[in-house]
């Protein structure tokens, strides 16, 4: 009957059937494929957990009457109505609005941190910088205007450079290489009282010590590993939880920090539990260099003062909406300059 279904356009309630609302996973070999699923009051994680997501084609929610204060507020779909995007005042300046670093990789690693500083700016962190190693300042020198050089030498120089306190928020990982000079690096800055990203090899570098990264973690830090760097970090964890949505905030727990584990189905899980479903994602965003930019969304939005899961759920749905108003041929480069009509959008829709 399933099959016979599903070569029909089929109008799903709740959840197609054969399907987990909790999940998203099938609970079998036979599930329907929906065109349509109408659900009731609020969306369920299977909505928005892949495959869960797809097989339920477009999804309505219909008002029928129930509360909100019924909901569980400890999980929501990400929307702007979850988070109060730092607008400008206008008695602020540049120095009111964080001063945002990343760390760069050696000269010929550097795009990777260029295209977070980028998108830390264009979010609006008052001022960026690029923290190079001294082999790669003329290289970075050479790409940057409004962004600053800041030339420093391992650990120690590092330091010296983070123990101006303006210096708010830096994010660490792209392009930086995996190993123990990173590791380094990541213990600095997360000593410095400074507020953290960290990506790509600054979590890979902690594979075979995961427990010295999350002795130095904290409230204001964000995690922001892919599917294959979180399993670095947390072996196992993905393969042992019911769902995505869990094995994040499992991870949060763990690690004592903002977690957002990424994908067409992104969680962003807080270590008390708390956690959203971003859903805005393109496929499009498969791409070289669009988490690096992700990256720097959430740091610019720190440098402003967000919360950590704030600044995590507010990068997440910017990084998705500027993806789709770029569309197809999408590359990295192209995300921070969709910002601008991303940002009116917001602006024209907020109360």
């Amino acid at each position: 009957m399933v099959e016979a279904l599903n070569d029909l356009p089929v109008v799903a309630v709740d959840m197609p059937s054969g399907i987990s609302g909790d999940t998203g996973q099938p609970l079998g070999g036979v599930y329907v494929r929906a065109a349509l699923t109408v659900t009731f009051f609020r969306k369920k994680p299977g909505h928005l957990l892949l495959p869960g997501r797809a097989l339920c084609g477009e999804t309505v929610v219909a008002d029928i009457g129930i509360p909100a204060e019924a909901a569980n507020t400890q999980l929501h779909e990400n929307t702007p109505a979850l988070w109060r995007f730092p607008w400008p005042e206008l008695e602020g300046h540049k120095y009111s609005r964080g001063h945002c670093v990343v760390v760069s990789g050696g000269a010929a690693h550097t795009g990777a941190a260029r295209l977070a500083a980028r998108a830390a700016l264009r979010v609006g962190a008052g001022l960026v910088s690029v923290a190079s190693p001294s082999d790669a300042v003329a290289v970075n020198a050479g790409h940057l205007t409004a962004i600053m050089v800041k030339p420093f030498d391992g650990r120690a120089g590092l330091a010296e450079l983070l123990s101006d306190k303006r210096l708010n928020v830096v994010v660490l990982g792209p392009g930086l290489g995996v190993g123990g000079e990173t590791r380094e690096l990541v213990a600095t800055v997360l000593r410095s009282g400074a507020a953290a990203v960290l990506d790509a090899d600054a979590i890979s570098s902690f594979k075979d010590k995961p427990q010295s990264l999350f002795g130095l973690l904290d409230n204001r830090c964000v995690l922001t590993p892919h599917e294959g760097e979180f399993e670095r970090l947390f072996p196992g964890l993905l393969d042992q939880s019911s769902s995505k949505l869990e094995a994040a905030r499992t991870a949060a727990a763990r690690a004592l920090c903002v977690v957002l584990l990424k994908g067409a189905d992104t969680v962003i899980a807080a270590p008390s539990g708390k956690a959203v479903l971003n859903a805005n994602a393109p496929a499009t965003l498969a791409t070289a260099g669009a988490g690096d930019v992700l990256a720097g969304l959430i740091a610019g939005l720190l440098a402003q003062g967000m919360s950590a899961f704030d600044a995590a759920a507010c990068g997440a749905w910017l990084h998705g909406d500027a993806a789709s108003r770029f569309g197809p041929g999408l590359i990295a480069e192209d995300l921070p300059e969709m910002l601008p009509g991303t940002l009116a959008g917001l602006a024209s829709s907020s109360p």
